[in-house]
């Protein structure tokens, strides 16, 4: 998009070289995210910054994926709140994203803008966290086998992530895959039926997506991720409703967050039995 401007503010586009300030802007609010992780976000997204005398004081990016973009990491600057900078943002991003269908995860003081914007609550996520116990291995069906995963079977882990979510994760995972430190899945009488990945992100590690047929091999799946990294600490976000939570708390992975999943128009759905129980990011969906 070219430069507008509002007089004392500017809003352009988003560059690599506005991910450092970026990554300040999220540092200010605590947020655990490093600058490689908004350089994930930025090389997969489309993003919008606003400047104020050649600071940047506002960012906002839409994730395209498939007929859906999830919207997120969303800040304004402390200094420069209550001037209308968090709606200029917002509207860039849906004018980005249309005809698509706009969805995102929001933060409890980030509701009420998108409320206002048209937005509806659709589902809840949960952020769990810590350093957890070892857990014991949930045992798999007669004719099912957890393994890793290599490149010859990405096209099959996006399909499933696909199908889970209802997004196309295409673009997302074909940038995530090769930082990932592990990737392992679960085949059902030879065909790959669910999907987990491991990598670096804030503190420690994330496990996401994960994806699945039903809980008892999403928590097959991450068990084998958390016995390869013992006392480390990991990050989850799943949704509230997939049955995940107490098994989480039960192995120290405390719930530190709640947000509501908001859509502008109808969810998407989950296909061919595959269900999804973490997303990517809160950011991404």
């Amino acid at each position: 998009m070219p430069a507008t401007s509002d007089s004392a503010y500017l809003n352009r586009t988003v560059t690599a070289a506005d991910m450092p300030a970026a990554h300040a802007l999220s540092v200010h609010l605590k947020w655990p995210h490093r600058e490689e992780d908004w350089a994930m976000v930025q090389r997969t997204s489309e993003g919008f910054v606003t400047e104020h005398n050649g600071q940047l004081v506002g960012v906002a990016f839409a994730c395209h994926q498939g007929a859906y973009s999830s919207i997120g990491l969303v800040i304004v600057s402390d200094e420069h709140q209550g001037k209308g900078i968090g709606r200029r943002l917002m509207n860039l991003c849906l004018e980005a994203i249309a005809p698509r269908t706009p969805m995102l995860n929001a933060t409890e003081s980030g509701a009420p803008l998108y409320a206002s914007l048209g937005f509806v609550d659709f589902a809840r996520i949960q952020q769990h966290q810590g350093v957890p116990q070892t857990p014991t291995l949930i045992t798999l069906i007669k004719g099912s086998q957890c393994r890793t995963l290599g490149p010859t079977d990405y096209p099959r882990l996006i399909e499933l992530a696909n199908a889970g979510s209802g997004l196309d994760r295409t673009a997302v995972l074909n940038d995530l895959l090769p930082m990932a430190e592990y990737v392992v899945g679960i085949d059902v009488d030879g065909q790959l039926q669910g999907t987990a990945l491991l990598r670096c992100f804030g503190r420690g590690h994330i496990i996401g997506p994960v994806v699945a047929q039903n809980q008892e091999q999403a928590q097959h799946l991450i068990t084998h991720l958390l016995r390869l990294i013992p006392g480390a600490f990991v990050r989850f976000d799943i949704l509230a409703d997939c049955g995940l939570a107490d098994w989480l708390e039960s192995l120290g992975l405390l719930c530190v967050d709640r947000a509501p999943r908001m859509v502008l128009g109808v969810p998407p759905q989950s296909s061919d039995g595959i269900r999804q129980f973490a997303l990517v990011t809160q950011a991404i969906g």
